[in-house]
């Protein structure tokens, strides 16, 4: 932890010492902290050497020679002075006795008044282990005696020496058991699982339990420090707020729906992709011999799509896409599930199917890149993944058209947590950090090499700039976008949230940052515009607007026009 750097952890490892009595503990705990306890010489013993008495005669003119004085005195210690010694500011190794702690926690009124403070101190520092900030911060070693029944738990524990008799399977349970509590427990991202911590364990039989070691293939894991992200209390006032979403829903009351075909995103065709023709053979008996002798015995039967696109009309296509839509509908398919099918099951089918076949057909015609194909070749579009693709794309673009008077769309909020926070970002991670100067967010999680730290970088120039005021990496923030792809419910995470310095309105970007883009990326987008115009109508933590930057190079570009664009119509609902 010596090569820790501001932002990463600063807990020490501790090395915990069994003893079988306070003699040996007494014999550890001075190799190691160099601490000393001798009898302070007084004036008084200085007057009576002068003198000529021994110190246990009685003193002149009837005085009584008083108790002598102990002092601590801190020297270096013999392992490792630079890691256990003790100094008067910094208790380094630390010896636990367990009548001393429970003296302290019974408050025993036998003890002298200074005694049962100084439990009391070893007691604070015992319990705090491994806790920044607090008296036990700086403890790397522990000499116990008769503690393996307390209830004593400290995570940063990496190394166990038993120096006493362990004859039964309960007390190397114990011992061992002093290591076994995890520093993190945040999976890693790439994996999912918890991250691998390790401890050394000494002088303890391990032919009693069973165990499972570092494997001793390859290198050993390497044992660097984990960077701390966690909100700072002292830019609090740059906290954001946002709605836990899990879905969405409406009433209509007259049956008139919208859908913002223009704000959709687009559908490409791929033939070149998709394979348009297959070659058979049938099959029949065995076959034996070299391939070319065994092909030669029947002929390949080539299927294509060309008897499809005969009979097949694109207007045909497009009406089983919105009788699909409106199925759907009904029944509640989507986010919101069950929630939605309460909402719109009791609607007419007669008044939604027409609106619908509109924006089917007004996607096809602006929104869907035929790629050149013509004539009935365009019935490529009835392939089971692009029905798939447009039908979720315009039943999650479909909302009450409020502007006739309809219920506006609304979240519909986590009922445990409703609303998230900034102030609840605290985990560790071995991924790389950048710092950050205004952010409640004390460091930036960088994915990529370059892409995360130019976007923190270039919206630390735009706060310098006036564009921003501040931001804040979404990285196990808690904020998701509830989305469906190809049949499969997912959640969304954008990459930052930022606030743009919009006078007179709080108004925060969900801004994503992505160079390539696919049909599920897309998804992702369309999905957070909804979370927007939805987010707004309910209209309880300001403002939003997502934006996608495809390239970090112009971030400051753009973050000032859309700045100049929400000063200009403030009243706007920006999606």
């Amino acid at each position: 932890m010596a090569a820790a750097r501001p932002g990463q952890e600063h807990v020490p490892p501790v090395l915990i010492i069994v003893c079988d009595n306070t003699d040996i503990a007494e014999v550890f705990y001075r190799k190691l902290s160099g601490e000393t306890q001798v009898e302070e010489v007084t004036v008084e013993d200085v007057d009576a050497v002068a003198a000529g008495l021994s110190e246990a005669e009685p003193k002149p003119s009837g005085r009584r020679k008083k108790k002598p004085k102990i002092v601590t005195v801190y020297g270096k210690g013999e392992v490792y002075p630079e890691l256990f010694s003790n100094t008067a500011e910094t208790k380094r190794t630390i010896r636990i006795d367990s009548k001393l702690l429970a003296e302290a926690e019974l408050e025993s009124g036998s003890a002298s008044k200074g005694r049962a403070a100084a439990a009391e101190a070893l007691r604070q520092v015992v319990a705090t282990v491994g806790k920044p900030g607090l008296p036990g911060e700086h403890v790397r070693c522990v000499v116990s005696v008769s503690m393996l029944t307390e209830g004593w738990d400290a995570n940063n524990v990496t190394q166990v020496l038993g120096v006493r008799a362990f004859g039964t399977q309960l007390l190397c349970e114990q011992v061992v058991g002093r290591g076994l509590r995890r520093m993190d427990y945040v999976p890693d991202p790439q994996t999912g699982l918890l991250t691998e911590e390790y401890v050394d364990v000494y002088g303890i039989p391990f032919s009693v339990i069973p165990f499972k070691g570092r494997s001793n293939n390859g290198p050993p894991p390497e044992d660097q420090p984990k960077n701390h992200v966690h909100a700072v209390s002292e830019r609090a006032a740059w906290e954001i707020r946002f709605p836990v979403v899990e879905g969405y829903a409406f009433a209509l009351t007259k049956n008139l729906i919208r859908c913002d075909i223009d704000a959709m995103e687009g559908l490409t065709i791929e033939p070149n992709r998709e394979p348009t023709a297959t070659f058979v053979q049938p099959t029949v008996g065995y076959k034996t011999g070299s391939a070319s002798a065994v092909a030669g015995q029947f002929g390949f039967i080539k299927q294509d799509r060309e008897a499809y696109y005969a009979q097949t009309h694109l207007q045909f296509i497009q009406m089983q896409i919105a009788q699909q839509i409106v199925s759907d509908l009904e029944q509640g398919v989507g986010a919101a599930g069950e929630r939605e099918r309460r909402v719109l099951r009791l609607q007419a089918r007669h008044q939604l199917f027409p609106q619908v076949y509109r924006f089917v057909q007004a996607y096809v015609e602006r929104k869907v890149d035929f790629k050149g194909l013509s004539g009935q070749a365009r019935c490529e579009l009835g392939l089971q993944v692009y029905v798939e693709r447009i039908v979720e794309r315009i039943r999650d673009g479909i909302v009450p058209d409020d502007s006739h008077g309809e219920p506006p769309l609304l979240p519909l909020l986590n009922r445990y947590k409703a609303i998230g926070t900034t102030a609840e970002v605290d985990f560790k991670t071995k991924r790389p950090v950048h710092a950050t100067q205004h952010s409640h967010i004390n460091q930036v999680v960088l994915d990529t090499a370059a892409w995360e730290a130019s976007v923190a970088f270039r919206l630390e120039h735009c706060v310098q700039e006036g564009s921003v005021r501040f931001y804040a990496r979404n990285d196990q923030m808690g904020l998701v976008i509830p989305y469906e792809y190809m049949g499969v419910a997912h959640n969304y995470e954008p990459d930052f949230l930022v606030r743009l310095n919009v006078p007179g309105t709080d108004l925060t970007l969900v801004l994503e940052v992505k160079g390539h883009e696919d049909d599920q990326t897309k998804a992702k987008h369309g999905a957070a515009k909804r979370w927007v115009m939805a987010v707004n109508n309910w209209g309880k933590l300001g403002r939003w607007r997502f934006h996608v930057c495809r390239d970090p190079a112009i971030l400051e570009r753009e973050i000032a026009y859309l700045v100049r664009e929400a000063r200009a119509k403030p009243g706007e609902r920006a999606a």
